[in-house]
């Protein structure tokens, strides 16, 4: 990357400067050029909290490693017991609120 050898200067007042540092902490950017920079070029920037997203692939691992170990059973036996089933059905079923919460929260970004 070239060196940077133009400055660009401009006066804020206060609220506005408050304004800028809480954004700039909301994005997790801690330099002022380095977010101005970034605001000037690009516009916006997107910082997102995947909490949600790590736990729902927390749920799909268990519920893929259930599936592995019943499809495991059902081919040495050559059954599959209706608890399992029903064991599949319910982590399922969490793992389906999860991801609609998921949605709803992206829905209103």
């Amino acid at each position: 990357m070239a060196k940077r050898k133009h400055n660009v200067h401009f006066r804020v007042n206060p609220e506005e400067e408050e304004l800028i540092r809480r954004k700039m902490e909301d994005a997790g950017i801690s330099s002022v050029a380095a977010y101005m920079r970034k605001m000037a070029i690009e516009g916006y920037v997107v910082r997102l909290d995947l909490s949600d997203v790590k736990e729902a692939i927390r749920l799909l691992r268990i519920s893929g490693n259930n599936l592995n170990q019943y499809a495991k059973k059902a081919n040495e036996t050559g059954s599959i017991y209706a608890e399992d089933i029903k064991d599949v059905k319910a982590r399922q079923e969490e793992l389906w609120k999860v991801l609609k919460q998921i949605l709803d929260k992206l829905s209103g970004i």
